[in-house]
This record gives C-alpha cells, sequence and structure tokens, in this order.
C-alpha cells in the first residue's frame, strides 16, 4: 500500500547548515497496516510525512502509494489517495466556514466535479450519520463555523475528514500533542476506532511513547534520518517505555536526547 525505496533528502546541501533529513530510507506498510513512529527531535519523522504527502520531492528514492509511483506527482495530485490531520487543531479545516461546508470539501476531494447541488439532502444525512460517530454532538451543530470549535472537536472533525473518504494512506502528524490530556485521549480513542472500524493503514508520529506502544500493530524508530528499529506486532505487546529507551541506547550508544519529552 505505502513503499519507499531508498529515500534520500538534503536541505542546504554545500553548506555549512547542510543537513541530511533522510538518509537511504526503506520502508514498507502493507494493506490495514498501522504503524507509530517515534524519535527524538531532528530525526526525520516530519521530513518523512512530507515527503509521503508530497510537500517535499525526495532529492532521490521513489515513492509508491497503492500500487502507484507518485514520487514526481505534486502535493495537490496526491490529495485523493491521502488523508493527513496535522498537529495544529487550526489547520486542516477553514475556520470561517460551516462544518458541513469543511464536509463538502473533504468529500469532493477525490470525486469529479459536477454542476450539481453541493450539499444534497441525502449528503447532509450523510454527513450527520459520520458525525454522530464521534460521539461530540457535532451532528447537530451542521451550521456552526468551525472557528468556534474547541481544539478537541476541530482535530475530531480533522480525523473524520480525513478518513471519511477512504484514503489509500492515512498520515497522523502528532495529531494529538496540542492538546490537553483529556482531549488527546478522546481524539486518541477516536482514531483507534475510526481506523479499525474502516481498516485504514495509517502511519502515525509521535513524541508520545506510551500511545506509540498503545496503538497500532507495528512501531518504527527513527534517528538521523534513519530507521534504527522496527517491531512487529507480535514483538510490540511486550514492549515497555523503558525498553524503548533501552533499545534505542544499545543501537546508538547513548541515551534518547529528549526522553522526557517521549514519556509525556
Amino acid at each position: 500500500m505505502l513503499r519507499l525505496n531508498q529515500i534520500n533528502q538534503v536541505f542546504n546541501e554545500g553548506t555549512p547548515d547542510e543537513k541530511i533529513a533522510l538518509n537511504n530510507l526503506n520502508l514498507h506498510l502493507n494493506k490495514g497496516d498501522f504503524v507509530t513512529v517515534i524519535g527524538s527531535n531532528g530525526a526525520g519523522k516530519s521530513t518523512l510525512m512530507n515527503i509521503i504527502s508530497g510537500v517535499l520531492l525526495p532529492d532521490l528514492g521513489e515513492v509508491h502509494i497503492d500500487g502507484e509511483n507518485v514520487t514526481s506527482i505534486p502535493e495537490y495530485q496526491r490529495a485523493k489517495l491521502i488523508g493527513r490531520v496535522f498537529q495544529d487543531p487550526m489547520a486542516g479545516t477553514a475556520p470561517s466556514m460551516t462544518i458541513e461546508e469543511n464536509l463538502a470539501m473533504a468529500y469532493a476531494r477525490n470525486k469529479s466535479r459536477t454542476l450539481k447541488r453541493g450539499v444534497t439532502r441525502k449528503r447532509k444525512e450523510y454527513f450527520r450519520e459520520v458525525l454522530e460517530s464521534l460521539h461530540l454532538g457535532l451532528e447537530n451543530r451542521l451550521n456552526a463555523k468551525v472557528g468556534m470549535l474547541s481544539g478537541g472537536e476541530r482535530q475530531a472533525l480533522s480525523l473524520l475528514m480525513a478518513t471519511f473518504t477512504d484514503p489509500a494512506i492515512l498520515l497522523l502528524d502528532e495529531h494529538t500533542a496540542a492538546l490537553d490530556p483529556s482531549r488527546a485521549e478522546l481524539i486518541t480513542n477516536l482514531t483507534k476506532e475510526i481506523v479499525e472500524r474502516y481498516g485504514l493503514t495509517t502511519l502515525m508520529v509521535t513524541h508520545n511513547m506510551q500511545q506509540a506502544l498503545d496503538l497500532g500493530n507495528r512501531l518504527i524508530m527513527m534517528d538521523n534520518g534513519e530507521i534504527i528499529l522496527e517491531v512487529d506486532e507480535s514483538d510490540k505487546k511486550k514492549l515497555t517505555i523503558e525498553s524503548l529507551l533501552l533499545e534505542f541506547q544499545r543501537i546508538k550508544g547513548s541515551k534518547m536526547a529528549n526522553d522526557r519529552a517521549l514519556l509525556t
């Protein structure tokens, strides 16, 4: 479903500020995989997400999504294959538009444009149905401006918008990091429920190691632009935060630089 072959990405090449963001990186996700990604700041996690989504085109290597080579395809054309939820609850939605209008835009993302009415009665009922699954009462607020929603409500809406068109790959980019603990727990539970309900192939970056252990069937650890550890489903169930940190120290010969942030 997702295949990255020998991806290399260098920023400011040939200058004193040269930074190797991704170094000959290979990654393969099968259909239905839910892979969590951890690593300290600067490990290359955000660059990885941007390469997959098309925000960045790799210096070298290939990106394949759902059997299609999308390496040179720009972000706006890849959008029909990808759903993405960002860390910032303000991203991913249009605050000046209503919930219904935001959902209508997301619904049309992978469909041909026509001159038919944007939101039919049937489609509005569908929007109410999927919103009801969030258990936040948003199905009764279709005409509310998204900018008036709380951060947790907006992130729940963003998650729904990213997933209900059945994307080939779902990217979750630290999507609970900016929320308070109770809202973060809500979005985490919704993520698990929605991914399982639709069988979505998912890649989730997180700084929360416990979240990385609790969600998904595989885990990868990154450092200095490389995947230094891959854990399959059977071994993942046995892992603890302490054993993960010890494994990093064994591989790298030093402690992870920002353990405190990763333990939150």
